[in-house]
């Protein structure tokens, strides 16, 4: 059947678009805010704390589930967003404001895949040499012993919010699909030494898009760490909170110009704690590269 003149036009449009946007026509990917501390659509709930929607090579990923269990529920109403429909949940790091909704999510989605940082605030057992029979003194009685001299095999888990979730822990670079893939950073900042933080990395045409939920190892040290793993020479887009809410004037700078210079960053959707004074950099150095992220916002990845 003839195609009518509006179609064939929108067609001619549609292959005269950048290669970003046809592929957007062609997949549908794309990322939806659901949970952060702004926005400009009436009706939702706004909190510190960070959840988006996103939709890619068929998979939809649930990263980040927000502060507060009730208004990431009554947003997830709002924006008519079905989270039995949902592949996977990715929780960026252990924090409240990521990870807080989370028992919303399963009471509708009990069995999704929840993929985590190797934290044991998630999932880790209690070291085995924790209960290894003294050396030094064998003379305590079976009343002063760890349970009573015989602990149990394997060691007790330690406790968590969550006990019936399927917590699968990100330790290494992990494949989701052949287009999306996991990482896991370890935090050397002073005040969250030690702290794992998991990324999604997203294959595109144009390079990797990068989700992160804090930064807390820096975003420097995130972006190093997927470069030497997917060995992409630069990257295409950053999606997330980058932890610059308190930095100075002079630390944004410096970050700002490793990002573009370094990176080669191309694009961003920057919310949470990224911070004003970095929102109002990024914006002026990206134009209209640097897109707005509120909450409810549908944005083409």
């Amino acid at each position: 059947m003839p195609r009518s003149p509006i179609a064939l036009v929108l067609t001619l449009l549609i292959g005269l678009a950048s290669p970003v946007a046809a592929q957007n026509v062609a997949t549908g990917n794309q990322i939806t805010i659901l949970y952060d501390a702004f926005s400009d659509k009436p009706g939702l709930a706004l909190d510190w704390g960070y959840a988006a929607l996103v939709e890619f090579d068929g998979k939809r990923i649930l990263f980040d589930t927000g502060n507060n269990a009730a208004m990431f529920a009554a947003n997830i109403k709002r924006l008519h967003v079905d989270l039995s429909k949902i592949d996977l949940v990715v929780l960026s790091h252990r924090h409240g404001d990521h990870t807080s909704g989370l028992s919303y999510v399963l009471s509708v989605n009990p069995n999704v895949p929840v993929y985590v940082p190797g934290d044991e605030t998630f999932l880790q057992t209690t070291p085995v040499s924790f209960f290894a029979p003294a050396t030094e003194d064998t003379s305590l009685p079976a009343k002063m012993r760890y349970f009573g001299g015989n602990p149990p095999a394997p060691p007790p888990s330690h406790g968590t919010a969550w006990p019936a979730a399927r917590f699968h822990a990100v330790t290494k670079f992990t494949d989701i699909t052949p287009h999306i893939h996991l990482i896991s950073t370890m935090s050397e900042t002073p005040g969250f030494r030690d702290m794992p933080e998991t990324s999604l990395i997203l294959d595109t045409p144009q390079g990797p898009i990068v989700i992160v939920g804090c930064s807390h190892p820096s975003i420097e040290a995130i972006l190093a760490n997927v470069v030497a793993q997917t060995h992409a020479g630069s990257i295409f887009e950053l999606v997330g909170g980058l932890h610059m809410v308190v930095s100075t004037p002079g630390q944004v700078d410096h970050t700002v110009s490793a990002l573009l210079d370094t990176y080669h960053l191309q694009r961003t959707v920057l919310g949470h704690c990224t911070g004003e004074k970095t929102f109002a950099i990024l914006r002026k150095r990206l134009g209209e590269n640097y897109r707005y992220a509120g909450v409810g916002e549908v944005l083409g990845l």
